[in-house]
């Protein structure tokens, strides 16, 4: 076996579950997708071992893609919620390449369609630089540009720029962060899962309130509880701000796209808050943002559909020229 020889493995590795496919042909989404708790394996090439025998029928892979929620150096990866660490190289498979789980996710949005998206406002998205991001345990951020050999993805710490705050309830919530140590609050530190408890935590003092202590996912479902409705509202307004804040600073005039955890949970609730008006409350830029579409991903596994996206790509390129 070479590289490059079909099937493919695409992986999606984050710090509790690992997630699995075949790419069977040139340029197909992935099938037999699997998902395998990381727990249950003390190392990464055990899980690709015992998914290859369990759920792929003792396939053995020309190449794979592994998109990992870690730092990548050339080979190596480390995850940054699990003891997995290694190098891609102890994968028994002819061609093995890393991507940020990001860089996944971008590479994935060219091959969205559908059902894959639910629109969030603005004209229909299109070819040209496109942005994602996510909320999630963090607040990823990347891009995606196309050149004359195909998309080239763009990685980036976009999550961790200075909160994008624009009135004075959400100055006062910054100011609450402040007072509890958080000396610079960052998007992250409202725009994600654990920022959402932060947002509810904070939003419960400036309103001179009390307020039990709740989960991400209790707070987004409780929105006949006044005081989770009104989290979700700041939430999705200050994601507005922002995601129209990375739109001009790449230029992405091919669409936002929104992925993550947190949103797809409350899909009607974004498309009817300030997401969308925020987005484009820009005064010196509101054309320029009003004529980005803006989309949230809905597809239940798409930096699999990424990782196999940047596999044909590569295998064009090399092997085709």
């Amino acid at each position: 076996m070479s590289a490059f020889d079909l099937p493919w493995l695409v992986a999606d590795i984050g710090g509790t579950n690992a997630r699995f496919g075949l790419v069977t042909s040139l340029g197909a989404r992935p099938t037999n997708v699997a998902v395998l708790a990381g727990a249950g394996y003390p190392t990464l090439p055990e899980a690709v071992a015992a998914y290859l025998t369990e759920h792929a029928g003792g396939a053995r892979p020309g190449a794979a893609c592994l998109a990992v929620a870690g730092p990548i150096d050339g080979d190596r990866y480390r995850l940054t919620n699990s003891a997995w660490a290694g190098s891609v190289r102890d994968l028994d498979v002819p061609y093995a390449v890393l991507l940020n789980d990001f860089e996944a996710l971008a590479v994935s949005l060219p091959h969205l369609e559908g059902d894959d998206l639910v629109s969030l406002g603005g004209p229909a998205l299109a070819y040209g630089v496109k942005a994602v991001l996510g909320p999630g345990t963090g607040l990823g951020v990347g891009g995606l540009v196309p050149t004359e050999r195909g998309w080239t993805p763009i990685p980036g710490e976009g999550g961790h720029v200075t909160a994008p705050v624009v009135d004075r309830r959400e100055l006062e919530i910054v100011r609450v962060l402040q007072s509890q140590g958080l000396a610079h609050v960052v998007a992250e530190h409202l725009l994600s899962g654990p920022g959402i408890v932060r947002l509810h935590r904070a939003l419960a003092q400036v309103n001179g309130v009390t307020a039990p202590e709740l989960s991400a996912s209790d707070i987004v479902a409780r929105l006949d509880d006044s005081l989770c409705s009104e989290t979700v509202e700041v939430f999705c307004g200050m994601l507005g701000t922002f995601a129209g804040n990375v739109a001009l600073t790449l230029g992405a005039r091919g669409g936002v796209y929104l992925g993550g955890g947190v949103l797809p949970r409350i899909v009607e609730r974004v498309r009817t808050s300030d997401f969308r008006p925020r987005f484009t409350a820009n005064p010196d830029m509101a054309d320029y943002l009003s004529a980005i579409g803006t989309a949230l991903i809905v597809a239940p596994q798409p930096a699999l559909t990424g990782a196999a996206a940047w596999l044909s790509q590569r295998a064009r390129t090399e092997l085709v020229g």
